[in-house]
């Protein structure tokens, strides 16, 4: 029944690539269509799990703050309560947000801040694809360095609108987030760069200036709100994207001029003005001035009070956007989506002030914090609402990652899911409808320093090396390995589900955990990529072959095709009509996408290059590795990689997408051996025996 159900699922998605061609070439202004809901990714900064009331906050003794509206939010859609960042740290997990790639294939890992997210398949050129107006609210931080001074749009590589947003308020460098008030100067900074003003650009204009007194969550919110009436008013039958993302709590833990205003939506809360110097309605009073009567009397520190009061306003913006869209009459067909970038911080930004997370156990009943991939840094306070189409009261504890929300997005916007994206649709998590297919939750990271010695915490994790570390979900356990020196080190195993505080370590305790970690250390090289700017241990082992016998396997492939144009290569089970090639050399049928799952029979271990050309677009993946991306943006030029590889059989999957109009459509794929290079012959190719 399970498979048969993940069949109906996927020949849904391949019904919508025959419609997809139509709702391109209809235009992005017309091809709108009611049924497909707005999407609102509210995104915060360092906000740990535990953070939220229903999570932690609620149930806990003693010092605790309050997010009602949030708790409001959870009780009328899904709490995803094992929903994980792919980093924690912020620009690699908004990097692999934004391109629907986990951290094996995303070109932003590590610490990468401000370089340039790769110029591919994004959220908004998704969304755009499906009609929809796409607009970044916020922080970004992935621009890239200009090529010329000063800098701006026109010259850094990956600014918004150059990936796929049509419109961009917001700031553009990752520590321009750091300072909470970009129109003033703030005397209690421990540095200069976190005493200035800060750049605000909203498209090709900066308008810092401008934004006296404006704190940034009241800002964002406002021209949030402003934005989405305004579409409306202009377009009202067109769905939009948006993501706004908020620099608070992490930073400064700076506080607003004066209280919430009263009421919220469209004539309550937060208002965008339009005035130089008053530009929203609470840009009046003393910067930096306002606790949160809640928390006001408590006897608790200053930086406690900032932060629970920073918390609280990020409440208020999430509960004013949400009765924007009741009060516009579109809250039943609007999906939005809460989550945080990673785990909590313990930064303050404040002279000689410095704020620690155990003041609220903002990680909840777990170990780690930011920079951790122990449970505390990696899993992440989110959960979605959709009145419409997610049940009140949902708990979805399926784990799941920021890349599969390309896929999700795209299933709730009628077009097909990108070939290169690593991730798969929540919509029954979401909705409880379907059957989940499970994603690939995998992290890889690498940061000096230490897990901090806070009492909560396990007493050998207390100053624990970070270092390089990797993180992969797999027969529903976590295999974690953090200080990685060696490439064949061996994972810590948990059950993370019954076991959040990562306390039993089961590596070792059974034939069946020594087995598990084994295929952990094959698996995490079956599916990434190297990225030479973020070296790992583990990079220059040979990829493993997969887990068949050359009993089990047919010689050729077996092609089939799906008729429909897509504007990507779409990702595609496979099943259609099948066609008679059985090379990687062939012509392939037009207006169509073509399709192989196969075996390539690597004859001894080494290093292998692999070449492509083809008159249409294509992806190829080894194993769950992106072997070629021969899509976005391609011309027909040929595109070649190398990659080690063990002898055996490996799996390939071949998806090519031929245009209509293709006159000799072609596909060629090439392999170079000890420095000869020859078409991959059909002795190499192989296909599942049709008995299995």
């Amino acid at each position: 029944m399970k498979a048969m159900n993940r069949f109906a699922r996927k020949a849904t998605l391949l019904l919508l690539i025959v419609l997809s061609h139509a709702v391109t070439q209809a235009g992005a202004e017309n091809a709108a269509t009611p049924a497909r809901p707005n999407i609102i990714f509210f995104f915060v900064d360092d906000m740990g799990w535990g953070d939220l009331g229903t999570n932690f906050q609620n149930g806990k003794d003693g010092k605790k703050h309050r997010t009602p509206e949030l708790d409001r939010m959870a009780q009328e859609g899904v709490r995803m309560l094992r929903h994980y960042c792919p980093a924690p740290v912020c620009a690699p997990s908004r990097s692999s947000l934004l391109s629907g790639l986990h951290q094996g294939h995303a070109n932003v890992r590590d610490n990468q801040f401000d370089k340039a997210l790769a110029d591919n398949h994004t959220l908004a050129t998704v969304l755009n694809g499906a009609g929809y107006r796409s607009v970044l609210v916020g922080k970004y931080g992935l621009q890239g360095q200009s090529t010329a001074q000063p800098e701006g749009p026109a010259n850094w590589p990956a600014y918004p609108t150059k990936r796929g947003f049509s419109e961009f308020f917001g700031y553009v460098r990752h520590r321009d987030g750091h300072q909470h008030y970009p129109g003033n100067s703030w005397p209690l900074g421990d540095s200069e760069a976190h005493q200035t003003p800060k750049e605000i650009w909203h498209n090709d204009q900066e308008v810092a200036a401008k934004l006296d007194k404006c704190f940034t969550t009241d800002l964002f919110t406002a021209f949030a709100k402003k934005w989405i009436v305004d579409h409306r008013k202009a377009s009202p039958e067109r769905p939009f994207f948006m993501y706004l993302a908020h620099d608070t709590p992490h930073g400064a833990l700076q506080l607003a001029t004066g209280p919430y205003p009263e009421g919220r939506g469209l004539n309550g809360g937060v208002q965008w003005l339009g005035e130089d110097g008053k530009m929203i309605n609470t840009a009046t009073g003393e910067i930096d001035s306002y606790i949160h009567p809640d928390y006001a009397n408590e006897e608790w520190s200053n930086v406690e009070k900032r932060f629970a009061s920073s918390i609280r306003r990020i409440d208020n913006s999430l509960g004013d956007i949400l009765q924007l869209l009741r009060d516009l009459g579109i809250a039943e067909n609007s999906l939005v989506v809460f989550s945080s970038d990673n785990g909590p911080h313990n930064e303050s930004y404040i002279t000689d002030v410095r704020h620690d997370p155990t003041s609220f156990k903002s990680y909840g009943p777990m170990d780690g914090m930011k920079r951790d991939v122990w449970e505390g840094g990696i899993r992440v306070p989110t959960q979605a609402w959709w009145p419409s189409a997610i049940p009140a009261g949902r708990e979805d504890r399926q784990p799941s990652q920021f890349h599969d929300w390309m896929a999700t997005f795209a299933e709730v916007a009628g077009v097909p899911v990108p070939a290169l994206s690593d991730g798969v649709s929540l919509v029954p998590q979401l909705t409880g409808k379907g059957t989940p297919i499970d994603s690939t939750v995998y992290i890889e990271y690498s940061v000096g320093g230490a897990t901090p010695n806070y009492a909560d915490f396990m007493p050998d994790r207390q100053g624990c090396k970070r270092g390089q570390a990797q993180v992969l979900f797999l027969d529903g356990y976590k295999g974690v390995r953090v200080n990685i020196e060696d490439p064949d080190q061996d994972f810590e195993i948990y059950e993370v589900n019954a076991d959040p505080g990562e306390r039993h370590n089961l590596a070792g305790t059974s034939s069946q955990f020594v087995s598990l970690n084994q295929r952990l250390k094959e698996r995490v090289l079956q599916l990434r990529r190297v990225e030479m700017s973020a070296k790992r241990p583990y990079d220059g082992l040979a990829v493993p072959a997969g887990e068949i016998g050359t009993g089990e396997v047919v010689s050729g492939l077996q092609w089939n095709s799906v008729k429909g144009n897509s504007p990507w290569v779409p990702q595609v089970t496979g099943r259609g009509d099948p066609f008679g090639s059985t090379t990687l050399t062939t012509k392939l049928p037009t207006g169509a996408t073509s399709v192989c799952h196969g075996f390539l029979k690597v004859p001894s271990d080494g290093d292998y290059m692999f070449h492509l050309r083809t008159t249409g677009k294509a992806v190829v993946h080894l194993h769950q590795a992106i072997l070629i991306d021969a899509d976005y943006g391609y011309k027909g030029e040929e595109r070649e990689t190398t990659i080690p590889l063990k002898a055996g059989l490996h799996p390939i999957t071949v998806k090519v997408t031929m245009p209509a109009e293709d006159l000799n459509p072609t596909l060629s794929v090439d392999w170079t051996i000890d420095g000869t290079r020859s078409p991959i012959p059909d002795t190499a190719l192989f296909s599942k025996s049709a008995s299995l």
